[in-house]
């Protein structure tokens, strides 16, 4: 069981699968994990019923004395929460952002001087223990901060170090990937009620289909592709509708959408360097 005291400064959906997979799967004491933010308080008290943790609205008193710190507002929020509690913090806490195209520089020029900062970019599928997470290491990151932020995440899915150059891509990718999953299930979902699929029926296939795949995968060195040409025989049903997907240049869209995540991801790290005057590259 993870014994380090968390704040996390913000409290939106990543913190809460963060949160709820810690807490779910018995990795920390949920006495050691406080969150806040400033608005909601509704917010921080389902938080709270839910998951045992410590709440409160006053920012200097939720990471005052924390051994780790965690960044999970939104990125534009990021300058203005840390300069609110700026007096507080200390360079002998460790700093992890969840906060999509923030860089280290820009973390390390408004965090304590000296300070270990880490950024992350996990994914929702956190709060089942299922998260892609890739860790960079900042300027001050010691060997034992890399365990430690290892631990943590490797606690609620998997954890690859990657340099910080590859950050947006991951965002792209495993950051912004469970949504489009659950787009192209939702497009199945509407075209099983098509075929006249009662909805709990359509359900039961295609979930059970998505994880069967998964364990297919993981159970074989093949690819993808390979995979989904052996389920195709000629002129068969399976063959009709991959083409039908080729036609529409499906893999075409997907990679798009990447390519457009990965540079928002990029554009907010330079908006937030423009408007602080730091070199986010």
């Amino acid at each position: 069981m993870f014994t380090k005291s968390i704040a996390f400064l913000g409290a939106g959906s990543m913190a809460e699968a963060i949160i709820g997979g810690l807490v779910r799967q018995h990795i920390v004491d949920p006495r050691l994990v406080t969150a806040t933010n400033v608005m909601d308080t509704q917010r921080l008290e389902e938080l709270e019923a839910r998951y045992g943790i410590q709440t409160t609205s006053d920012r200097a008193s939720a990471v005052a004395g924390k051994d780790i710190v965690i960044l999970a507002m939104k990125p534009a929020n990021v300058q203005e929460a840390i300069a609110f509690v700026e007096d507080v913090l200390t360079s002998e806490q460790l700093f992890i952002s969840v906060a999509a195209g923030i860089t280290l520089p820009y973390l390390e020029h408004i965090l304590p001087a000296n300070g270990a900062v880490i950024r992350s970019m996990p994914n929702t599928s956190a709060k089942v223990g299922a998260s892609a997470t890739a860790l960079s290491l900042g300027t001050h990151a010691t060997d034992t901060d890399l365990k430690t932020a290892s631990a943590l995440f490797q606690s609620i899915g998997s954890a690859t170090v990657v340099a910080e150059a590859q950050m947006d891509a991951v965002t792209g990718i495993a950051g912004s990937g469970p949504a489009y999953f659950y787009y192209i299930l939702e497009g199945l979902l509407q075209a099983a009620a098509m075929q006249g699929l009662a909805e709990e029926e359509a359900k039961a296939f295609v979930y059970q289909t998505a994880r069967g795949v998964m364990q297919r995968l993981e159970s074989t060195e093949k690819s993808p592709k390979q995979l989904y040409q052996e389920v195709m025989s000629p002129n068969g049903t399976t063959e009709a509708g991959i083409h039908h997907l080729e036609e529409a240049h499906l893999q075409a869209i997907l990679q798009g959408a990447v390519a457009k995540a990965v540079k928002r991801s990029e554009e907010i790290g330079k908006e937030l360097g423009k408007v602080d005057g730091v070199s986010q590259r």
